[in-house]
């Protein structure tokens, strides 16, 4: 049983708030912020995340600092039983600081510094900008340190981007010289033999540029690798000071699922609690079903990168946002789905950008909880409201766990490599949507998922799936050996064990390392069009292969099923591998969600794993969490029509309602039920 203390010591609720921009409003104050106060009451507000971008209204003039403001927000919100979130301001800096110190101004890989504008347009080496964020951060600890209102800290906004400033140039070479220690060790590390690229000296190596180098795989992987370090060294200057003069309040920074350019299981170690920006692209059809399956594993990405501890849904919009293609109306009964699936994966808090729509620029009609017409009226607000009363009767959940014992290896290092790799199908190879669609397979089927990386510990599953891990990092191949020989079940696709962690590849054939622990030789891959197609049959039942397909050998595995067209056929396309006390399967091409569903229902079944729930019909997910109030269940129905589910006997947390059996969910009803 994992149980895990509130986010918020004094708050042993679940928090339910946005992203607050008051100082947007210091010419109406008087009167804008007392009807804040008096809708945030009525929503069920209890947080509000504060001074996110407020830099220029703390420090208008270099060292002019105005606190004044913020000390009446801070006791505005002490006053209305409102904690705040509060903000490091370093996601965007004011126009005097880069007009005097241009340095800070991030500059691109073609060499030409950015102009101030935007967000994010720093530059993380810089002393300079450095020096100035570890003052305003001083001084908002010291500040508010004893202030009621205070119950986290946001660090900065979204970080993200890269700079290539010559400052960032030396510490990368320094940060080369630390890895690799002399330079043949980098240039037979990085294959720089190859078009006679071999350095003489770390100093003639420049970041990734389509002016200069950006074919070298080595390279480009050195430069990812070191930018997430950059990010990881700022976070942690970003915090000294917050942890060493308010050592018991914790810190986050809100991370964007997916995002490529931070490995953020990195980043996710050195957070008190990760947080993250949840923006579905709802269709308000059946296709959301695809939506809130990708929701799902982007919800147990985020709180996997931070060792499974219940995560923030730091941002989420309660209506249409402004910068999708089409901006789509929540339906009614979206709102609801897409605050408790949250809940439902781990979250401790449903939070919104943002909490009042501004009057001008670009973000003045994305969605929020006060829209222009100030009204407790709209829909959008009830529906709000409506999020918050069900969150106030789900409070004892708050700092539940999960007991997952299936994961699924979502690796960014992997990502990197695969993306940059030249073969196959070089306009996508679809990692992410690979990993997506084996998540569904588990989910559909009935289970709930960790989602890690390859540097994670495997022992405490009992089923474990690493879709398209092209590179091996150092010791994951010996920890899957060891995972499968203690009986484990692991599970492996195409384009596995090519490469190792500096992008080399193993000699002897692939899957590499792993090769005898799966028991097959890969000796081909073919990609296909999307006209092209081919087929296996599992269980009586036929599938389709599309994209990538591995011609592969058996040498110690089973053969499950074998290709049925053109000249792949009589070649394995399942294969299954007995190795100690567990096996280790082999799945040799793209597959739909269809076979991955049933074929995972299977695998877990025969490792004595039961679903949460039998038998899911389309459009339904379910995921459990466990704590010292007992175990919640959460099944949900994503799309807009009536599905009917076997219940097992339990009771509605928020209606008190004892249910069992069949039961039919309305659409996009969600269910939170202890089990009994």
């Amino acid at each position: 049983m994992a149980q895990y203390p509130p986010i918020m010591k004094d708050k042993p609720v679940f928090l339910h708030g946005g992203d607050y921009n008051p100082e947007q409003w210091m010419n109406e104050k008087d009167t804008i912020w007392k009807i804040d106060m008096e809708m945030a009451k009525k929503a069920g507000i209890n947080t509000l995340s504060v001074g996110i971008f407020s830099w220029a209204m703390l420090e208008p003039k270099e060292g002019k600092f105005h606190f004044e403001w913020l000390d009446e927000v801070m006791d505005m919100l002490a006053e209305n039983g409102i904690k705040a979130v509060l903000a490091t301001p370093s996601g965007a800096r004011p126009a005097w600081m880069a007009e005097k110190y241009p340095e800070v101004l991030r500059v691109r890989s073609d060499d030409r510094r950015e102009l101030f504008g935007g967000r994010h347009n720093h530059c993380l080496t810089s002393p300079v900008y450095r020096e100035k964020v570890r003052k305003i951060n001083t001084l908002l600890a010291e500040r508010y340190k004893d202030h009621p209102a205070l119950g986290m800290w946001h660090v900065s906004n979204e970080y993200g981007g890269e700079c290539h400033c010559n400052l960032c140039q030396e510490k990368f070479r320094g940060w080369l010289k630390e890895r690799y220690s002399t330079i043949d060790k980098l240039n037979d590390s990085w294959w720089n033999t190859f078009w006679s690229h071999r350095y003489s000296s770390f100093d003639q190596i420049h970041s990734p540029s389509h002016m200069g180098e950006s074919g070298s795989h080595g390279l480009n992987l050195a430069w990812k690798r070191f930018t997430t370090q950059q990010f990881c060294d700022f976070y942690s200057w970003e915090i000294e000071p917050l942890k060493r003069i308010t050592p018991d309040i914790p810190c986050t920074a809100n991370l964007m699922h997916t995002y490529p350019g931070i490995n953020y299981f990195e980043l996710g170690r050195l957070l008190d609690r990760s947080s993250w920006d949840n923006y579905p692209t709802w269709t308000n059809d059946m296709r959301d079903a695809g939506v809130a399956a990708h929701s799902a594993f982007c919800h147990d990405l985020m709180r996997g990168v931070c060792g499974d501890k219940p995560f923030m849904m730091m941002e989420s919009s309660p209506s249409a946002v402004n910068w999708q293609p089409i901006n789509r109306l929540r339906t009614p009964g979206i709102l609801m789905l897409q605050g408790l699936q949250a809940v439902a994966h781990g979250s401790d808090t449903v939070q919104y950008f943002q909490f009042r729509k501004g009057k001008g620029s670009s973000e003045k009609f994305h969605g929020a909880v006060i829209s222009h017409d100030n009204s407790d009226q709209n829909r959008v607000f009830q529906e709000v409201a409506q999020v918050g009363d069900a969150l106030a009767h789900l409070t004892p959940i708050v700092g539940a766990g999960t007991e997952n014992k299936i994961a699924l290896i979502y690796d960014w290092e992997n990502r990197w490599a695969l993306d940059d790799a030249q073969f196959g199908n070089n306009i996508n190879k679809g990692y992410e949507q690979t990993v997506d669609a084996h998540y569904c397979g588990f989910a559909r089927a009935g289970y709930g998922v960790d989602v890690i990386d390859e540097t994670c510990d495997l022992s405490g599953y009992s089923i474990v799936c690493g879709p398209m891990t092209y590179m091996l990092r150092p010791g994951f191949a010996e920890r899957v050996k060891s995972f499968v020989e203690n009986g484990g079940r692991y599970i492996a696709t195409y384009i596995s064990g090519w490469v190792n962690e500096e992008d080399l590849c193993f000699m002897g054939g692939f899957p590499g390392p792993l090769r005898d622990v799966l028991g097959v030789w890969d000796e081909e891959n073919d990609a296909m069009d999307e006209n092209q197609h081919n087929h296996f049959t599992w269980n009586g039942k036929t599938y389709e292969i599309s994209d990538f397909c591995a011609l592969i050998h058996a040498e110690n595995a089973k053969i499950m099923s074998l290709l049925e067209d053109k000249f792949y056929k009589g070649y394995p396309a399942l294969t299954e591998n007995a190795y100690g006390k567990g096996k280790a399967y082999y799945i040799a091409g793209r597959t739909d969600e269809h076979f991955l569903k049933d074929f995972y229902g299977a695998i877990a079944r025969e490792a004595g794993l039961l679903p949460l729930v039998e038998d899911l019909p389309y459009g339904v997910l379910c995921t459990k969490r466990v704590g010292d109030h007992g175990e919640f269940l959460f099944v949900m129905n994503t799309v807009p029509a009536e599905n009917t589910v076997k219940l097992p006997s339990c009771t509605e947390v928020r209606s008190g309602e004892e249910l069992g059996g069949e039961y039919t969910l309305q659409p996009y009803q969600v269910l939170a039920l202890k089990k009994k």
